[in-house]
């Protein structure tokens, strides 16, 4: 027996306004430099967008493909991620798509994963299994898929499918029973494929890989015409994937691949809506969870990822350079972690938020100066004219986020002096002065 593990990617930065259009020089407290620094109005714009072409036609296909197979012995599962600030997104501008999530939530067939709160790159920070602020936004968002969706995630899925053994010691670490990473070929060597289910050296966590070719035949080649197997019909597709040998063909994707990134002229829903019925024709196949997956067969080997060979999803690499590939990006996210110390001192919710909204990766996805294929799919997600846009903006928000964290702490300091000193009078008062040695 196979199992098709489908997961979804479900994600919208925050983004921010153009570096020339920020004017930070009159912020003085969080909520007008808030202001100042988000395009809310951009923010809203493309969530009504991409909820028209995406979130609401496809949740509508699903829901309906699991209530298809509902009363079937094999029936139709899939899973997602999504990460707290999406859901804030949904709270704000629209929640009617927020309930369609929910209605999935509710059907039984479907697993919500958890990842960072503010999707970002925030298990690069710390030493060993030590990394609070990324244990912090798990937790976070494990909180908030709770609250929600009314669940628990058992299996997590870091940002943009970043992966290392001391990631994965993290992860195991806060509970989890898997991980999702890339399966890129230098991890597997000999008989091995991605479609079996390995672990860490020294560790019980299971790591599900994602078949990176059949999922972009789905997600990036469905409708190129220069690819030698168009038209991709589901029919065609259900065979590559009951010809695969392993126990579980992993089918990893961003949720936009639906009606964003191949529109609905594409034929992309008909596709999915014809794809449930196709692989499941097949007596060998069925579909799982990432979970049920995990408990249904063993693990088949180790894969090790050290940190300086850290893997992702992103681009040819499939490493960490779509976001940490430049100077300027580097940069940013060396500035982000400083910074980061003297927010978090100033202990004040509303900065601390605001802190880790520029976290988000695609604000450092958007400084990225690859070229050729790689650069055209930057070009193509980025709300910038030039990477150096984005960053004028990172750039301007952090400066202006530490001059007003450090005020606070130092108004802080200040109060504390004070209401010392008044303590004192009011013991001077009251008992007069110490007596002299």
């Amino acid at each position: 027996m196979s199992s098709v593990c489908f997961y979804f990617q479900v994600h919208q930065p925050r983004r921010l306004k153009v570096g020339h259009n920020i004017n930070t020089r009159d912020c003085k407290t969080p909520e007008e430099l808030e202001r100042a620094i988000f395009d809310d109005k951009k923010n809203r714009e493309v969530l009504k967008k991409v909820s028209e072409k995406c979130y609401y036609p496809a949740n509508q296909t699903m829901l309906e493909q699991i209530d298809l197979y509902k009363g079937q012995k094999k029936k139709f599962k899939i899973s997602y991620s999504l990460p707290g600030l999406f859901i804030e997104s949904m709270e704000r501008f629209d929640k009617n798509v927020l309930e369609t999530f929910v209605q999935l939530a509710r059907t039984g067939c479907v697993e919500f994963l958890n990842e960072t709160y503010y999707h970002s790159l925030s298990a690069f920070w710390g030493r060993n299994t030590e990394r609070s602020e990324f244990t912090e936004q798990a937790k976070l968002n494990h909180e908030k898929i709770k609250e929600i969706l009314g669940v628990e995630p058992k299996v997590f899925r870091n940002t943009e499918l970043l992966y290392n053994d001391r990631i994965a010691e993290t992860v195991e670490k806060m509970g989890y029973i898997g991980m999702l990473a890339e399966g890129i070929e230098w991890i597997l060597d000999g008989w091995r494929s991605p479609e079996h289910i390995y672990r860490p050296p020294n560790s019980n966590l299971a790591i599900l890989l994602r078949h990176y070719s059949l999922s972009d035949d789905m997600s990036y080649r469905f409708s190129a015409r220069w690819f030698e197997h168009w038209p991709v019909t589901a029919e065609k597709y259900s065979s590559w994937v009951a010809a695969c040998q392993g126990e579980t063909i992993n089918l990893f994707m961003d949720y936009e691949t639906f009606g964003e990134h191949q529109w609905q002229d594409t034929g992309i829903f008909h596709f999915l809506r014809q794809l449930p019925y196709e692989i499941l024709k097949w007596d060998h196949v069925e579909f799982l969870t990432p979970s049920e997956t995990i408990r249904k067969y063993p693990v088949r080997g180790t894969i090790s990822v050290n940190e300086f060979s850290t893997i992702s999803w992103a681009d040819m690499e499939r490493d960490t350079s779509a976001w940490l590939g430049n100077n300027m990006q580097r940069l940013v996210f060396s500035e982000l972690e400083r910074v980061g110390r003297v927010v978090r001192q100033t202990k004040d919710p509303h900065l601390l938020d605001i802190w880790r909204s520029l976290q988000t990766s695609d604000h450092l996805y958007y400084c990225c100066t690859k070229y050729w294929a790689d650069g055209d799919v930057h070009k193509y997600f980025s709300p910038y004219d030039t990477p150096q846009q984005s960053f004028e903006g990172l750039i301007k928000a952090l400066a202006q986020l530490e001059v007003i964290a450090r005020n606070m702490l130092s108004e802080s300091s200040q109060s504390a002096q004070e209401e010392k000193i008044t303590e004192k009078e009011k013991h001077t008062k009251r008992y007069g002065e110490a007596p002299r040695v």
